[in-house]
């Protein structure tokens, strides 16, 4: 009997990308996204997609509950979901933070507690959490986005150890740069970095020029979705995997360097001024 995975956000991007690859390797998939009309696996056998909004719990609960009965199982549950919000924290609205916290955190939380009452039953299962290399290190001007990745890497390494005694692997599948739409339609700002009343203009401007310029370093969302099978199949009881070159090579060179050297090296890197 195939086995069935759940993903969230997967119109484009990594998820759409898992969904692809779970296909092809014989997989009944769930694919969700909030407009189903924007899916794009009309080619591919045994995929299903749903309508899902991450941020209403109880439209979490009718996707994970009818992709069961659909599919008559679940063993994999991919969280992919999610958005960046980039600029100063003091500009931030309420709104934009409560926003950014609702789909980045509470939507995993929302899907995961959905579905786990069918893995605990059933003894096994497989949880996989898509954080960011941003949920193990910071950058300047993605406070907010950064506060719901380290968040979230911290809610998998508990959870690993509290869902391990009912069989359930947590993971966390922590991707560096990727070439997708992440930084146009998935991407946020709490202020026009061309407005120069804003006394953090000049360093968001700074901070997105870096990001442009090491855009070449970013993996395919393909190579992510590689990463995220493996953590899906592998049957280790790994909690991190570390995806793409660039994300293995800046956590090797943080745990080689002086938290004042990395600071340094960041600040460098993106046209930060010190005091």
């Amino acid at each position: 009997m195939s086995k069935t995975v759940f993903i969230t956000g997967t119109s484009t991007g990594i998820g759409a990308a898992a969904v692809r690859l779970f296909a092809q390797h014989g997989w009944q998939v769930a694919a969700t996204m909030r407009n189903p009309a924007d899916a794009k696996f009309g080619d591919l056998p045994n995929v299903r997609v749903y309508a899902l909004d991450v941020t209403d719990t109880a439209a979490a609960s009718r996707a994970i509950e009818q992709a069961h009965t659909d599919f008559g199982g679940l063993d994999v549950l991919i969280n992919n979901a999610g958005y960046g919000l980039v600029g100063p924290f003091e500009s931030a609205t309420d709104e934009q933070i409560q926003a950014q916290f609702a789909t980045n955190v509470f939507g995993v939380f929302a899907v995961t507690r959905a579905a786990l009452p069918i893995l605990r039953a059933q003894k096994s299962g497989v949880i996989i959490n898509i954080t960011s290399v941003g949920g193990r290190t910071a950058f300047p001007m993605n406070s907010l986005y950064h506060a719901t990745k380290f968040g979230l890497d911290g809610f998998s390494e508990s959870l690993w150890y509290e869902l391990a005694p009912f069989g359930i692997h947590v993971k966390v599948v922590a991707p560096g740069g990727v070439a997708t739409d992440f930084a146009t339609r998935s991407l946020k700002m709490t202020v026009d970095p061309n407005d120069d009343t804003n006394p953090y203009a000049g360093q968001v401007r700074s901070v997105l020029a870096a990001f442009n310029e090491h855009g070449g370093a970013a993996s395919a969302p393909e190579q992510i979705a590689e990463v995220i099978y493996t953590a899906a199949t592998d049957g280790a009881s790994q909690l991190r995997y570390i995806a793409g070159t660039d994300a293995q090579g800046l956590l090797t060179a943080k745990a080689g360097m002086s938290e004042a050297d990395f600071a340094t090296m960041i600040q460098g890197s993106f046209g930060v001024a010190t005091t």
